[in-house]
């Protein structure tokens, strides 16, 4: 039943910590692997439990703040000159959430070295700011091309070497007694890791509900959108306007609430999508939509992995499917469309239009009215729905304009002035 969802923290997070690494196979499971070296490192200094956990969620987000697809791959590379930047999101990002909050101070100072700490080793922060920004730093240090156990002993010694400057030399102590092993390292490299990080990580047995569900959506909404002032407010409306005509529709409360949560990711395999492409002010080439196709795919593919999240995977990612099976990725027909994909993709086509964009304003009532009657005419939209929107137009727009400059103003405070490039959108 819908009223008893839940689903493994375990099993969301490392399928979202996925999707954040999509940008290239240059970082792909970057978060995963430090997540398991930072977890190894607890263990073995027997640490508590509670530390491991926060050790461990930070290690496994800890670039949530690094929000195109060019920023993660220069820090990957150590070509950013100013990492600190994708730092202080995280912060922020992780302070939206109850449960994520006390690990943020360790994702603001996951790059801080230690000749710039002045607080003690001892200090629970500084300790565990220090083993995410050895993990880190070793896992960018791997050549992905080379087998581990050739180069294991060489990545050892550059870890040794920065002891004293850039790590407390009890943190590179750490990482010796827990890298001594062979299985650390085949494990570390292993195409098996997810599931070794999931059936005995340290999230294994808790499980989130509805309401936690619904904030790590809105976690991940911030996530996509903020890559650009023109779209940092794009899939709170899409959500906002589906809920709404899902409620005006007659679904149950708790459906209304699961498509809130599918509005706000419905474009989550967009971080797989560059920003030349995703902020190209002209129109795409055909090798360039071709990429772009591929956000609904992993859209479902990320969200169909995590238990009871079915049906979110379909609202979500179907928003670009047609009923007469023109659309894309999955080309589905009219009768594999229930009612929320078919509400969700109106919210997505009626909110894009309706946005203000920098090459022009939102378009005006009737102007909508053409473009979804239009589309319902040939059999692309649910003439019902689009109906059902444009007879409750005043109420849907207005809960849209309201959600949007909530969001619209928080972004601004919080990010607009960390140096997030801006780029121009079709």
């Amino acid at each position: 039943m819908y009223s008893e969802i839940s689903v493994n923290l375990g099993n969301f997070l490392l399928s979202l910590s996925d999707a954040m690494d999509l940008a290239s196979p240059a970082v792909a499971s970057h978060q995963q692997r430090t997540a398991f070296i930072a977890w190894e490192m607890g263990k073995a200094a027997d640490l508590s439990e509670d530390t491991i956990e926060r050790l461990f969620i930070a290690a496994l987000l800890h670039d949530i703040g690094a929000l195109s697809p060019e920023e993660k791959i220069s820090i990957h590379n150590f070509e950013d000159d100013n990492p600190e930047k994708h730092c202080i999101r995280g912060e922020a990002l992780f302070k939206l959430v109850p449960w994520l909050e006390p690990a943020a101070g360790i994702i603001r100072s996951h790059h801080k070295g230690w000749q710039k700490w002045e607080e003690p080793i001892d200090m629970p922060v500084v300790l565990e700011s220090q083993i995410i920004f050895l993990a880190d730093h070793l896992e960018r240090f791997i050549n992905r091309r080379q087998y581990i156990l050739h180069q294991n002993e060489q990545l050892t010694a550059k870890i040794s070497s920065l002891s004293g400057a850039l790590l407390h030399p009890d943190v590179a102590d750490m990482f010796i007694a827990a890298s001594r092993r062979e299985e650390f390292w085949l494990d570390l490299m292993s195409p098996r890791l997810y599931s070794l990080l999931l059936h005995k990580g340290p999230y294994r047995r808790v499980e989130v509900d509805l309401d936690g569900i619904s904030k790590i959506g809105t976690l991940f909404r911030n996530i996509i959108d903020f890559r650009s002032r023109f779209t940092s407010t794009h899939s709170s409306g899409v959500a906002e306007c589906a809920s709404t005509l899902a409620k005006i529709f007659g679904l149950t409360e708790t459906e209304v609430r699961l498509m809130e949560v599918a509005g706000n990711f419905h474009d989550l395999g967009k971080l797989a999508v560059p920003n030349s492409i995703l902020n190209k002010p002209d129109k795409l080439t055909k090798e360039e939509f071709a990429v772009m196709r591929q956000h609904t795919y992993f859209t479902f593919s990320i969200l169909n992995t995590i238990g009871e999240l079915r049906q979110i995977a379909e609202w979500a990612a179907f928003h670009h499917e047609k009923l007469d099976g023109s659309g894309y990725p999955f080309h589905c027909k009219a009768d594999q469309l229930n009612t929320g994909a078919r509400i969700m993709a109106i919210a997505d086509i009626f909110t894009a239009v309706a946005e203000d964009r920098p090459y022009r304003s939102g378009m005006s009532r009737d102007g909508i009215a053409i473009i979804l009657k239009n589309q319902a005419d040939a059999h692309l939209l649910d003439s019902r729905i689009v109906n059902l929107l444009l007879e409750n137009y005043d109420e849907v727009l207005a809960a849209t304009k309201e959600k949007q400059a909530g969001v619209k103003e928080y972004y601004e405070n919080q990010f607009a002035l960390l140096g997030q490039k801006e780029h121009v959108i079709s």
